[in-house]
């Protein structure tokens, strides 16, 4: 075992994405870092699971029943027992040295809890256009060794494993499509910083196999819920209609029926944040 695997692990989520996978096992293998690889299979029915035994036997399979979305990854952390997790999808995979460079910089921040990876999008290695944002936050960032956010890219960030848990990983109910969101805003409230970290880099070929209506639909709901479960029912209100104005009309109305569905699960989650954390995402929001 290399001494960057005692220090960080790196959990792949995937579904029905063999071929895919495949490719971001390969490339993860070949990092002379030789990271510890936990693929979470999420209740994939195309023989995922038999192509990483066959494949990839040193790489740790973690065999999920049905589809959990993005909580899946829960599990992977909870299997690494490592200090930090990276956390990377089957068509995303990390840049050689990203890995190492990213256990030092948490080492050398012990309040940074979340380091958000630059991102290079297919095979022309353009920038993603988040990064862009990221980039520009314009929350404090006074001694963080980069931009401090309130959201990254959860296909391509590495953690702090015991913060994440502790904070209960990604929501089940919300399954997948601004997941980030919940986490973040709760990370913040415990008292850790979440950082734009360009030194790292990720390489992202998007797959053809998604259904992006149905995730355009679920980020709509999972925005309505986080503004119910964490901010003042002013700003709850405000951030409602800012929610609806940016909503193609399509997509809203089956997403606020999903969303009042919600409501009672909502009701008995909701936390208000901190009064040093309403201001940061009042900052982002103005």
């Amino acid at each position: 075992m290399s001494g960057l695997s005692r220090r960080l692990a790196v959990v792949v989520l995937t579904h029905n994405r063999a071929a895919e996978l495949r490719r971001t096992l390969g490339q993860l293998r070949a990092l002379p870092e030789q990271p510890r690889i936990i693929v979470v299979d999420n209740g994939s029915s195309d023989g995922t699971a038999g192509m990483v035994r066959r494949h990839f036997p040193e790489v740790e399979l973690v065999a999920i029943p049905c589809n959990m979305g993005a909580a899946a990854r829960n599990a992977g952390a909870r299997r690494a027992g490592t200090p930090y997790v990276a956390f990377c999808d089957d068509d995303t995979w990390w840049e050689q040295g990203a890995l190492s460079t990213a256990v030092d910089l948490l080492d050398r921040y012990p309040q940074v809890a979340v380091l958000s990876a630059r991102v290079l999008v297919a095979e022309e290695g353009r920038e993603d256009p988040t990064c862009a944002l990221m980039a520009e936050s314009p929350l404090p960032s006074d001694q963080l060794p980069g931009p401090a956010l309130l959201g990254f890219l959860a296909g391509a960030c590495v953690m702090r494993r015991q913060p994440f848990l502790d904070a209960g990983g990604y929501e089940p109910n919300f399954f997948i499509g601004g997941e980030e969101a919940l986490l973040t805003l709760d990370l913040a409230a415990a008292g850790w910083s979440v950082v734009y970290a360009p030194q790292l880099t990720v390489y992202h070929h998007p797959s053809p196999v998604r259904d992006n209506r149905r995730r355009e639909h679920l980020l709509v709901r999972n925005a309505f819920w986080v503004a119910w479960m964490r901010l003042p029912v002013a700003h709850a209100w405000r951030d409602t209609l800012r929610i609806c104005r940016a909503s193609r009309p399509r997509v809203l109305g089956a997403a606020m029926l999903a969303a009042l569905r919600g409501v009672p699960w909502v009701v008995r989650r909701r936390r208000i944040l901190p009064e040093n954390v309403l201001l940061l995402y009042r900052m982002l929001r103005d």
